[in-house]
């Protein structure tokens, strides 16, 4: 029998580390589109729909339904898909699925980002008289004051009001009485996964004080508030938002300033910055944060490895003056001269012999000065 899932959306490179994002009530996997694609570079991302919203059929859950049903349909979205952990961020009810998994189902995670969410969400009485109202009305009245329960004044997302007023009324239903019951408070102190809370300062659903509470529960907890934000942070302020869960998926660059001076030395980059002026300032930045804070602290290969990869394409191109810079590097980096001697003998091969040859006389000279100085 074919077991029935969540509409999904895949992007990124299958064999990338996964990542799910899970939407907001009302919402669909339309909420992430100014963040996915980017993410997708690196890696294999799941956007996923709840129940009668977007695609997804609305015979998931029914009347009486809790955020462990909708975890409970996530996971079994996770094994359909070979995945079988995952880092996940979510929002609002989506972040409420991202707790209930780092506290039943911690083995599943390697990381949480919780979006303008909570660990309750105020009680159950205002949750289903909501539910009640759209079983009895439908959803065309409650998604008239979308923008105003959603986003700051004068911004909306036409698309996402568009999900809201045509998402399936029980299945709308079903899901405020999933955040009717939802309360994780006395659990959040044992979740062990490294979490990311993320609050929109005009948030009127889930203002920051419930990030806050959460923040302060889970141990290691990072918290971060958005100023120009409520409660659809990732539509509102994606670059803000992508920036935290990049840092949060793959950590803090390493100081590229710092290995630039460790590689290049102190001298060289101090001329570099005296000679910096408004028109270079940002060629500069590109080559601290990207060349020397991704590329060169890649553990992947040693910083003697880089450097004979660098010398050889540095004569590849006949970049001569860059070249005797790299040189010293080569030799900071614990190449001898009879190793460097070796690598450009090497480019005379691959490279050409008039190319190996100017590379000699610029090792020579080089290697003189070291000497004499």
């Amino acid at each position: 029998m074919t077991v029935k899932l969540l509409n999904h959306l895949e992007e990124g490179p299958p064999s990338a580390l996964p990542l799910l994002l899970g939407p907001s009530l009302g919402t669909s996997t339309a909420l992430w589109d100014r963040i996915a694609p980017e993410l997708s570079s690196a890696h294999r991302v799941v956007r996923w729909d709840l129940p009668g919203h977007g695609g997804s059929a609305p015979d998931l859950i029914g009347p009486g339904a809790t955020v462990g049903d909708l975890a409970a349909l996530v996971l079994a979205l996770a094994d359909a898909l070979g995945i079988d952990r995952f880092a996940y961020a979510g929002v609002s009810l989506g972040g409420a699925v991202g707790l209930h998994l780092a506290v039943h189902h911690p083995e599943r995670l390697s990381s949480l980002a919780v979006i303008c969410s909570s660990a309750h969400f105020g009680g159950s009485a205002s949750w289903r008289q909501r539910a009640e109202q759209v079983r009895r009305e439908g959803l065309q009245r409650l998604a008239e004051s979308a923008d105003t329960r959603w986003f700051t004044p004068g911004f909306t997302v036409p698309d996402l009001v568009r999900d809201h007023r045509e998402a399936d009324s029980e299945a709308y239903a079903a899901c405020c009485d999933a955040l009717a019951t939802f309360d994780l408070r006395d659990q959040l102190a044992g979740i062990t996964v490294p979490t990311l809370l993320v609050a929109g300062r005009e948030d009127p659903a889930t203002p920051p004080a419930h990030l806050r509470e959460i923040a302060d529960a889970v141990p290691g907890a990072t918290l971060i508030e958005l100023p120009d934000a409520s409660h659809l942070a990732p539509a509102e302020c994606p670059r803000a938002v992508l920036a935290a869960l990049r840092t949060q998926l793959d950590g803090l660059p390493a100081s590229g300033m710092a290995v630039r001076r460790e590689v290049l030395g102190d001298a060289h980059v101090d001329r570099a910055q005296a000679r910096q002026t408004p028109f270079t300032a940002r060629f500069q930045d590109f080559i601290s944060r990207y060349a020397w804070g991704e590329i060169w602290t890649d553990p992947t290969l040693t910083r003697r490895e880089r450097s004979v990869i660098t010398l050889t394409a540095l004569v590849a191109h006949g970049h001569y003056d860059e070249l005797a810079l790299h040189l010293r590097a080569a030799q900071r980096n614990g190449l001898t001269p009879e190793e460097i001697g070796a690598v450009l003998l090497q480019t005379a091969v691959y490279c050409g012999v008039p190319a190996a040859n100017s590379a000699f006389a610029t090792a020579q000279r080089v290697l003189d000065e070291e000497e004499a100085g």
